[in-house]
């Protein structure tokens, strides 16, 4: 049976385990912060010393016919669903993935700490310190492919294509698709180059010359 010096140590140990990561992810303005890691964490922590007390129950008496493990698995269950809620299709990418895995291990921990496995826990907790702190500056090193979504809106038609695209080839940009629209009741012409570009820096630049052709009327550059 577990003491409860036991229990009070996984839960506070717990807490501590999902603050640091927490902290972490609070820093960087995510949705699931400090408190959220936390709450998480300890969660986990109790949901696993309820399995490992179910698990003493059902040695003490054989009439007994419980699996532990089922009430760890429906909490990752219950996990996966919150760490879905973070995440965020804005354009071509996607945000929140890092922060919903990183619920997603935190209740692994603290999984782990309700079993009374430390070391484990501890380790896993250092390594995604690591990935998410010190690997985030390798990820910036790593030349990525950067989507955006450029929207030319003019009242007159003047070749407006073809002049928006020869300035997004004259930038290096890689157009992977146009889309077509025009409003009947303002005659305005509208298109949508959906594009790829290794490096962010010219975005502005482009912005500007876009801006000075004759005959737009807007510009819109989402991602």
């Amino acid at each position: 049976m577990i003491t409860n010096y036991e229990i009070i140590l996984r839960l506070l140990l717990g807490a501590f385990v999902g603050g640091v990561i927490g902290f972490e992810r609070e820093m960087h303005g995510r949705a699931a912060g400090f408190r959220t890691q936390l709450i998480v964490c300890v969660a986990a922590v109790l949901i696993m010393i309820v399995s490992e007390n179910y698990f003493f129950h059902m040695k003490a008496d054989p009439a007994l016919r419980i699996d532990p493990a089922r009430i760890a698995s429906g909490a990752l269950i219950g996990i996966g669903f919150l760490g879905a809620g973070v995440i965020v299709k804005s354009g071509f990418g996607i945000r929140g993935l890092t922060t919903a895995a990183s619920i997603w291990i935190v209740s692994a921990i603290g999984l782990a700490i309700g079993s009374g496995l430390y070391i484990e826990a501890l380790t896993t907790t250092a390594i995604t310190i690591i990935a998410l702190v010190f690997l985030r500056m390798v990820e910036r090193k790593i030349s990525a492919g950067v989507f955006r979504s450029v929207t030319v809106s003019t009242l007159n038609n003047m070749d407006m294509e073809n002049r928006a695209r020869s300035l997004l080839e004259s930038h290096g940009f890689r157009i992977l698709s146009v889309d077509y629209e025009k409003h009947g009741g303002t005659g305005e012409y509208i298109y949508t180059f959906n594009i790829l570009k290794k490096r962010s820096e010219e975005i502005g630049k482009f912005f500007q010359e876009l801006n000075s052709l004759e005959g737009v009327n807007s510009i819109k550059i989402t991602n």
